[in-house]
């Protein structure tokens, strides 16, 4: 398999991370009318043809560590568990968020929720296997989180109807964060001990335990709807258009691009899973240059949105400097 042997090259996997984690929510947009409950099924489809795509591909390529279907079969049965347990935790948090914002909306549940994982994903993963300098490491991460508040005031101030906070998105919105930033250590578990498989196999793995989850889950979901709106069949899914189903296996194979590179560099020497981890959930960010320079979202906004705007851009970038320093020094 193919594993990263220079920071810069672990570096550019950990952008890259960033930015499909960011962009993948773009397919949502392209699908108008298509519940998410129902995108849902055709996503996961795109995060198993992603993960078996780098398996053949980067995961049979290199001479570190065994091929992709050989590590597939070698795997001990202790890391095949954590890595089903990362995919089975992710899961519930994606489709707990997507319900929080609709229920409080994306100023509210988004930056509560990715706020929350972030610190509690860092903080753990540091705690599991502690690489680069703390000072420059947690610096970063507190300026990250100040340029997410940045991000949800100015969502909340182009907001011309000031609704009140519904206290059950904020919850789900915790709940969401809470389990967003614990599914990452069970991943790097997986990927620790002797005998350990590579970042491929557990990314097919981590697929796998988000498919499992899925099924109950999101039938779940399905049938009583966390945002309060009309129950969902099966019927749509199987009469939305042939390109809506393209646009969500897309999505599901972006989001598992970025999985795959952001769990290759944290495997890196000098990286570590909490670097790794930090900088992929810069997708917050991300996903806000998405809404203001492509979708337009803030066009009509106040003078006020958009400073707290520039000031996100600001401390998002000065954060995620130091975050990437953190390694080297």
């Amino acid at each position: 398999m193919y594993q990263p042997e220079t920071y810069a090259v672990a570096l550019s996997f950990m952008t890259l991370s960033m930015l499909c984690w960011g962009s993948w929510a773009n397919t949502v947009k392209l699908c108008p009318g298509y519940r998410f409950q129902l995108f849902y099924w055709d996503y996961v489809i795109g995060l198993l043809v992603g993960a078996l795509a780098w398996g053949f591909t980067l995961g049979t390529a290199g001479s570190t560590g065994y091929p992709f279907l050989q590590d597939l079969v070698a795997i001990p049965h202790l890391n095949l568990l954590f890595a089903l347990i990362g995919g089975i935790i992710f899961n519930a948090a994606n489709l707990l968020l997507v319900a929080a914002i609709e229920i409080a909306g994306l100023a509210v549940a988004f930056p509560v929720g990715i706020g929350v994982a972030l610190v509690v994903g860092a903080v753990s993963s540091y705690i599991l296997l502690p690489k680069g300098n703390p000072l420059m490491l947690f610096g970063g991460i507190v300026l990250v989180v100040a340029a997410i508040v940045c991000d949800a005031f100015a969502y909340r101030l182009r907001e011309r109807e000031h609704l009140a906070t519904s206290r059950r998105g904020v919850v789900i919105s915790l709940v969401s964060g809470l389990l967003m930033g614990s599914f990452y250590p069970f991943v790097s578990r997986a990927m620790s001990g002797s005998n350990a498989p590579g970042p491929y196999a557990v990314s097919f793995y981590f697929v796998v335990g988000v498919a499992v989850c899925s099924v109950p889950f999101n039938h779940l979901l399905m049938r009583k709807p966390l945002d309060a709106q009309a129950p969902v069949t099966m019927n749509g899914f199987w009469a939305a258009p042939f390109r809506w189903h393209l646009w969500g296996i897309l999505g599901g194979a972006i989001w598992c691009t970025g999985g795959v590179f952001n769990f290759v560099a944290s495997r890196a020497h000098i990286v570590g899973p909490a670097v790794s981890y930090s900088i992929g959930q810069g997708a917050t960010m991300i996903s806000a240059c998405w809404g203001v320079f492509i979708w337009r979202e803030f066009s009509s906004a106040p003078v006020r949105a958009k400073t707290y705007l520039f000031w996100m851009f600001v401390l998002f970038l000065f954060g995620l400097t130091l975050v990437a320093l953190a390694p080297i020094f």
